[in-house]
């Protein structure tokens, strides 16, 4: 007879988790700010501040706004990830979506900022400098770069095997001795893949009419966010479970010996999670929510709950459950 777990354990790897999520991206902007400073009195007053479809820059204002803005804009965005890491990150993905989306921002940012100031320097007249197509491309790039690299770095969930046998009244699917099997679903989010889409054709459509070759990785980019976003590939197997984006990742996997039980549930995105897509919900839950309706509900050790979005769940909890069975039949012996 196993007793009830009444309390959660803490949130693993904070330390990991204000590392990466806040003190590398304030150091980030930090070092870009003092690097500006240094050449400033080099800059025109007013600076260009933006730049038009055609390249040509037609927006103007003082070089602090334009820092300001930028230490602002990081010191929330990285805020708001450290605290979605340190408070809800249950979950080693969790902890990795946030740390590497929190760096890779602040040096697109800062890079895309302090490198559009850079290409002033020694101008009379802001309105000289020219496209920015390269800042642009070296900008995307470092973010996705370092993005990965903290995300990589982040550690990840101790093992917490389950102690106790998956209840009695969770669906099962029936398998014979010896019998292996294994469930698997594509979830799209149809709505994602139209509107992510269309943004990297238009994007690669001003690529091609402005000659700006740097917008061909923010092409990429939009390209490779659509693929970790919107389309993910659902596998229950002798493993456990495992949601892995057509990009390769996000990647979600829940161990067979760690599944305490599998069931369906109704999803509302917003009502639930706030949104669409990769999402973290009240209390920590996990979801990749790619629509409305049934999902597939999987409790696991270490008070964690990952929430997918797919068709025919019912049948991937009820294999799901019954391979979580045969595990603990192979641990026990």
């Amino acid at each position: 007879m196993t007793t009830p777990v009444t309390t959660r354990p803490p949130i693993p790897h904070r330390v990991a988790s204000t590392l990466f999520a806040l003190a590398l991206p304030l150091a980030v902007v930090g070092a870009g700010l003092l690097l500006t400073w240094s050449w400033a009195h080099e800059l025109p007053d007013p600076v260009a501040m933006h730049w038009g479809a055609d390249g040509a820059a037609d927006g103007f204002g003082s070089v602090t706004s334009q820092l300001v803005v930028l230490a602002v804009t990081v010191t929330l965005l990285s805020a708001a990830a450290w605290a979605l890491a340190f408070w809800l990150g249950r979950d080693a993905s969790t902890r990795r979506l946030a740390t590497g989306t929190s760096l890779g921002l602040a040096l697109f940012l800062t890079v895309l900022v302090v490198g559009g100031l850079a290409a002033q320097r020694g101008l009379d007249d802001a309105a000289d400098v020219g496209p920015l197509g390269g800042t642009i491309g070296l900008a995307v790039g470092a973010g996705l770069v370092a993005g990965a690299l903290v995300a990589f770095a982040q550690p990840g969930d101790p093992a917490r095997p389950a102690t106790g046998a998956v209840p009695s009244d969770a669906e099962r699917l029936p398998l014979g001795p010896g019998e292996r099997a294994a469930w698997t679903r594509t979830a799209t989010g149809s709505a994602a893949v139209a509107i992510g889409g269309g943004a990297t054709a238009v994007v690669a459509g001003l690529a091609l009419a402005l000659d700006l070759p740097g917008l061909w990785l923010l092409v990429l980019a939009l390209g490779a966010l659509l693929a970790a976003t919107a389309v993910f590939r659902v596998r229950v197997d002798g493993t456990g479970l495992t949601v892995r984006s057509a990009l390769g990742w996000p990647r979600l996997h829940v161990p067979a010996d760690e599944v305490v039980a599998a069931r369906t549930a109704r999803v509302r995105p917003l009502g639930d999670f706030g949104g669409w897509g990769y999402r973290v919900g009240a209390g920590g839950r996990t979801g990749v929510v790619l629509r409305s309706g049934g999902a597939l509900e999987v409790e696991r050790t270490g008070g964690r709950v990952v929430v997918v979005t797919v068709d025919d769940a019912g049948t991937a909890a009820a294999l799901l459950n019954t391979l979580a069975d045969r595990d603990r039949g192979r641990t026990d012996r």
